[in-house]
């Protein structure tokens, strides 16, 4: 799987991840991201004219925080029923 350069602004997080946020998570992380880099990539998925984030939320409010407009992500399919 590839790694390629998304842009935050196109990443659609469902509700059932929102409920998920840590926000006492997100500036620790914005600060080692600072300091080492982002070493995970995001995962997501193909959307109308949007990325479907499936794991990765601390990781773009991360991002976020930083000011930063592309995040490292791998695109998956999605599943099927």
């Amino acid at each position: 799987m590839r790694i390629v350069d998304i842009p935050i602004e196109k990443i659609y997080v469902p509700a059932s991840k929102k409920k998920t946020l840590d926000t006492s998570k997100i500036e620790p992380l914005a600060e080692d991201i600072l300091e080492n880099g982002l070493k995970s990539p995001i995962y997501v998925r193909l959307g109308k004219n949007r990325y479907v984030l499936q794991e990765g939320l601390h990781r773009v409010e991360a991002m976020k925080l930083l000011g930063e407009a592309l995040i490292d992500g791998h695109i998956v399919q999605a599943k099927k029923a």
